[in-house]
């Protein structure tokens, strides 16, 4: 059998038909780490338009359970991936989100944003660091998995095209992204609570530099983080890269890496889905 057994199998997979398929093997077998890291900075993408900031301030939850509110997150999106979205699994986690949602005065446009950021990140994540390029039916396979989920949130007005949708993502980060106190209240403990993945907390210093340098020039302004050096960029690139590099010589995983199976310690004893979230006070 060949090493990248999977791959050849999304190959012969349609990019509509197949799609949630596509999904889940991308996530949960072909690039389950990168992925993952692709939408770790699409958090912080968000929190670049003081509209989400400011809202996620004065909820207070980011700040004072900031694990918590990121497995949370995890854990609804991982359901929906894992089980298919019209699985009794996965309406549990819709109708948790869209109760959790419906409690705040959130604008179409702010979720039809964020939305792009789960389809648009992940991919020039993969386009940038993953061990080979994405096909089209697999980029193809985003935008239709999320436009999907996006209909189950009640988001409005999803382009039927991809590419009308990357050029909202675009447009909106034009007019909305610029500094805002909330959006450096919100970068930074997201930025801590991502350097504690890798680092002890007193070594965080050190790791900041690096985090910034995987960051583009509007997002390191709108939280008005110092800009990186070139150096600095090179030497973080350049270690992804070398990642990609070694990887493409590894067999593809054969068992699948579940975001719902991961020891989260949120949640030491387990988890309902209908305990995840932000309840309004």
């Amino acid at each position: 059998m060949s090493k990248k057994h999977i791959t050849e199998k999304i190959k012969k997979l349609d990019a509509v038909k197949d799609h949630q398929e596509i999904f889940y093997l991308l996530n949960c077998h072909i690039f389950p780490w990168d992925i993952e890291r692709a939408l770790e900075f699409a958090l912080f993408r968000t929190y670049a338009a003081p509209s989400i900031s400011k809202l996620l301030s004065q909820t207070g939850e980011f700040t004072r359970r900031t694990r918590k509110r990121y497995d949370d997150t995890e854990l609804i999106m991982y359901t929906i991936t894992e089980n298919g979205y019209d699985s009794p699994e996965a309406r549990r986690a819709f109708r948790r989100m869209n109760q959790m949602h419906g409690c705040f005065p959130i604008s179409n446009d702010d979720f039809l944003y964020v939305l792009t950021t789960f389809v648009f990140e992940p991919i020039r994540w993969i386009e940038k660091y993953g061990w080979r390029p994405l096909e089209e039916n697999e980029k193809l396979s985003y935008f239709y998995f999320y436009r999907e989920v996006g209909k189950r949130m009640n988001i409005k007005d999803i382009p039927d095209d991809m590419y009308e949708f990357e050029q909202f993502n675009i447009d909106y980060e034009h007019k909305n992204f610029h500094y805002s106190e909330t959006n450096r209240e919100i970068g930074n403990v997201t930025r801590d609570l991502v350097l504690g993945f890798y680092l002890p907390k007193f070594l965080f210093s050190l790791g900041r530099p690096f985090l910034y340098a995987l960051m583009d020039e509007p997002l390191l302004r709108a939280f008005n983080y110092p800009k990186p050096s070139n150096f600095m960029r090179k030497i973080t690139t350049g270690i992804l890269k070398l990642r990609a590099k070694i990887l493409r010589y590894f067999p593809e995983r054969k068992e699948p890496l579940l975001g719902t199976k991961r020891n989260r310690p949120t949640y030491p004893e387990g988890y309902e889905i209908e305990e995840l979230g932000t309840f309004k006070k």
